[in-house]
């Protein structure tokens, strides 16, 4: 189980008690009343008897340590209230808290055995998996592989079209497909062949929901397997602010962008979501409403982030009963645009964020002012040296020439002056090194 950070730890405490499964109970889980082995309620299996789970805090990490209990490929939602029909006998597990990164559920935390209050089965929580991956490269390319009759199977590229790739793409959460090769890109892998042809229409929610026929092509062997290329598209954004480095958070869920709730906001999930950004580091993190109100739907309660993972939905989060009020206390970041690169978090080579890309601030540009700015913003203190020198290494960055003109009592780089520099003398070799006192 992955370890939480102090502020990540008191967080969670603030809204419940958890309480770790005991290592030495073999806890089995199952999906039932779905259309398949990978959908349904979920169902564990405590002292010989199979019970629900209640769906207070149930959300896609959860819902993705089930999926990979059960080999069944990525979460693609966690329903709560009973999606596939309320269930019978005990409710053995409420407020259920996974990381997303443990390898079953009996290594989640809970708030104990049967100790769901106010719980009863018409809030039965539910999970559909993806059924479907891809194998050998990123989260979102590689070879493609759909599980058949509780095996996964590679897919011959004679039975595979742009409109199948577009609903695996979105089933994954990857945007749209950029290419679809017929080669032995990813590797061969040892996955049987399916040979069956896919007929999405290309608006399907999963795969498996397209109609399929058995193919009359007959060269299916391991060099014709389907290696697909989806956009890894970004699946958070600010709103409303001064520049995408700034403002109201939405998350993107199955194609909806939808409120993330301000509630227990904290520099930790601000952290997620500047990193996600590449957006450097973050500056505040706010619940209110000064990017304006939420829009409906509120996609993501009380967000619980060690301030350590790469996107925003590989974070826990908790249900609040409030969510009308999540709309008027929506999340809010301020990131700082710029950081300190090759050296500690408060000293490095100076970069600055301009039109998406990160650019080194020319020496000549920049003066004792700015520095204070910059550590201030960053909140490392006070400047203790500027250096126009390669102390921490030239960097692959272009050179922005602007010359920076703060007062000194900016709140952000990006709020001072800048003018066009009438210095010459901008090479990779003229570079600020900035060392901070924090």
């Amino acid at each position: 189980m992955r370890v939480l950070g102090f502020d990540a730890v008191n967080k969670l405490e603030s809204f419940l008690s958890p309480v770790t499964l005991s290592a030495s109970v073999h806890v089995n889980v199952r999906l039932v009343d779905g259309h398949s082995r990978c959908a349904g309620r979920v169902e564990v299996l405590h002292r010989g008897q199979w019970g629900t789970v209640c769906h207070n805090d149930w959300d896609l990490a959860d819902a993705a340590v089930v999926c990979r209990e059960l080999d069944c490929g990525e979460p693609v939602d966690a329903l709560g209230d009973a999606h596939f029909g309320p269930g019978s006998g005990p409710i053995w597990l409420s407020y259920l808290w996974c990381a997303g990164s443990e390898s079953t559920v009996e290594k989640c935390g809970s708030g104990g055995w049967e100790k769901h209050k106010s719980c009863d089965h018409s809030k039965d929580a539910g999970v559909i998996c993806s059924e479907v991956r891809l194998v050998g490269g990123s989260r979102c390319s590689g070879r493609l592989e759909i599980l058949h009759d509780q095996s996964w199977v590679s897919v011959c590229d004679t039975a595979f079209d742009q409109q199948d790739a577009e609903v695996v793409c979105r089933e994954l959460d990857c945007g749209a497909p950029v290419q679809v090769l017929g080669e032995d890109a990813s590797g061969k892998g040892d996955a049987q062949m399916w040979t069956q042809e896919i007929q999405c229409r290309g608006n399907e929610s999963q795969i498996h929901l397209c109609p399929t026929s058995p193919s009359h092509e007959n060269n299916c062997s391991h060099e014709h397997n389907i290696v697909l290329l989806c956009t890894d598209i970004i699946n958070v954004r600010l709103v409303n602010g001064t520049s995408r480095c700034a403002g109201r958070v939405e998350v993107l869920h199955r194609g909806q962008w939808g409120t993330v709730c301000g509630a227990g906001w904290d520099l930790a999930d601000a952290a997620v979501v500047c990193r996600e950004l590449d957006c450097g580091e973050p500056v505040d993190a706010l619940g209110d409403a000064q990017f304006g109100l939420g829009l409906r739907p509120v996609l993501m309660k009380i967000a619980i982030c060690t301030g350590s993972e790469s996107t925003l939905k590989k974070c826990g989060s908790i249900e609040l009963s409030f969510h009308d009020e999540c709309l008027d206390k929506s999340a809010q970041v301020i990131c700082s645009e710029v950081r300190l690169v090759g050296g500690s978090r408060c000293s490095g080579r100076l970069e600055i964020l301009d039109d998406q890309t990160w650019m080194s601030v020319c020496a000549a540009a920049f003066d004792q002012q700015d520095a204070e700015v910059v550590c201030r913003e960053l909140d490392c203190g006070a400047p203790v040296q500027v250096l126009g020198e390669d102390a921490f290494g030239k960097g692959d960055a272009q050179m922005w020439t602007q010359e920076i003109q703060c007062r000194g009592n900016e709140s952000q780089i990006h709020l001072c002056p800048t003018s066009p520099s009438h210095e010459n003398n901008c090479s990779d070799d003229n570079g600020v090194d900035l060392v901070c006192a924090g």
